[in-house]
């Protein structure tokens, strides 16, 4: 077989994006929670607008997404039943502090999730936590400035030792960010910055991005230092860059925008910033401030594996007249070699491949991938069954890709998580309808339906799968 016995073939959710319950059992506020759908979920996620509370103009999707809150037990019944080896979910920071300060946790938010991570073992299935995916309480925001702030880096410390000394024994591996390098997309979503007028963005983004740094890097030191079997990961959005032709300008445009990415794992893989970054920051007057402790502590704990996910692919040109497309938050030209999803994502099964040998080739460490799937508008029928041949075909393609990456290029590659595997708020819109799921659930753009969960398609397409380790594609 292609894949060793124990690989682990799961999916992957976020907690803001399916527990719902936003203000359930002592939780606090957090950004996401005030990421609305519609026109304004842009200048929101990137910080370009303020959002400290909610407005009556907004639908704010994340108050009760897919209610998992409540739901938990079925759904993760409905994963044992595919045959889910793993399962990654992300904690909510403000279930366990809800203001992020507090010196003692919240019971009932560390009750919440000792019971979720209980259901998984019970039917087998290995926890996949990661920390922080995208949550962020807002009376941080408000007193500290989001992740600008050093003191923000003393308060996560609190919060992973809290979690990581709470489920000892139950769980073996942790992510300490989720997508670490959307902060330069999203910076409001990603690390809760908003800015003021005539601030300097980008300045105030790498500030936020060193203190992520040394924030994974002390979740590292405590985790093997409360229980050394522990694994921990960063996570990457990845996605192999392409230049538009092959003129000299644009292969070294997509070098250049290739690092912007790689400088984050980098970072957290190597144990220091790469010199084009420190050039480049210090040529901008924005880079910040690496005390000889935050060196030694970059240095000391790098972390065990690399997780990413890869939707697309991008391409670049240094031509500026050219036309970028406006679909993604992150920045790209149109490739009329791919075709594209209903939102405009690029579909490049081949890309994976190539992705997953670039960042093999780079660092040498075993790669995680937490994150694939496509997002499309399904329809169901009365029974709520939804005939997703397309979500097979594209799966299938990149799944065999990523067969060919270990079978014949040799990639350390240890597991493979869908995104996501039931139905759940997306990301970068906040639309139900933008759907990735295994499992329908009955809810609109703006919450409303039954919420009942019925099997897709593919649902028994990617048992069987799992069942096969891979082999049965078909």
């Amino acid at each position: 077989m292609t894949f060793r016995k124990n690989f682990l073939w799961g999916g992957a959710t976020a907690a803001n994006q399916c527990e719902g319950a936003f203000d359930l059992d002592g939780r606090g506020l957090a950004n996401v929670d005030l990421c609305p759908v519609g026109e304004d979920r842009v200048p929101v996620i990137t910080g370009q607008k303020e959002a400290y509370d909610f407005d009556d103009k907004n639908f704010y999707p994340a108050k009760t997404a897919i209610d998992m809150y409540h739901h938990y037990k079925e759904d993760i019944g409905l994963f044992a039943e595919m045959g889910f080896k793993v399962y990654r979910f992300s904690i909510a920071w403000t279930r366990i502090f809800p203001k992020g300060d507090e010196l003692s946790p919240n019971e009932k938010g560390l009750e919440f999730y000792e019971n979720l991570i209980d259901e998984c073992l019970k039917h087998g299935i290995e926890p996949l936590i990661t920390i922080t995916h995208f949550d962020f309480p807002m009376n941080l925001c408000e007193k500290y400035g989001g992740w600008r702030s050093r003191k923000v880096v003393g308060f996560y410390k609190n919060f992973v030792r809290t979690i990581i000394e709470r489920f000892k024994g139950k769980v073996k591996y942790y992510l300490t960010f989720n997508e670490i390098n959307m902060i330069l997309a999203a910076p409001f979503m990603g690390a809760g910055l908003s800015f003021k007028d005539g601030e300097n963005q980008e300045e105030a983004m790498y500030q936020a991005i060193h203190n992520e740094f040394l924030a994974s890097a002390y979740a590292t030191k405590i985790a093997h230092e409360i229980d050394p079997t522990i694994k921990v990961g960063c996570m990457l959005n990845s996605g192999v860059i392409y230049p538009a032709t092959c003129k000299p300008e644009d292969v070294f445009e997509a070098q250049k925008v290739a690092r912007d990415n790689y400088f984050f794992t980098d970072v957290q893989v190597r144990g220091y910033y790469p010199t084009y970054k420190l050039r480049e920051l210090e040529k901008k007057g924005i880079l910040p401030e690496i005390t000889d402790e935050d060196k030694k502590i970059l240095r000391e704990n790098t972390v065990d594996f690399i997780s990413i996910s890869y939707y697309t692919t991008k391409t670049v040109t240094s031509d500026k007249k050219v036309a970028l497309s406006k679909s993604n938050l992150q920045k790209t030209i149109d490739n009329p070699y791919l075709q594209r999803t209903e939102w405009g994502w690029q579909v490049d099964a081949l890309g994976f491949r190539t992705t997953l040998n670039e960042i093999y080739d780079r660092y040498q460490k075993p790669i995680f991938v937490v994150e694939n799937g496509l997002g499309a508008r399904d329809v169901a029928d009365e029974n709520g069954y939804v005939d997703d041949a397309y979500r097979i075909a594209y799966l299938r393609e990149h799944i065999k890709n990523m067969k060919d990456a270990v079978e014949i290029d040799g990639v350390d590659l240890f597991g493979y998580t869908t995104w996501g595997p039931i139905d759940l708020v997306s990301a970068s819109t906040g639309q139900m309808s933008k759907r990735y799921g295994f499992i329908y659930v009955d809810c609109d753009d703006f919450g409303k339906g039954s919420l009942r969960r019925t099997r897709k398609k593919s649902f028994y397409w990617y048992k069987k799968v799992i069942a096969s380790n891979g082999e049965d594609l078909d």
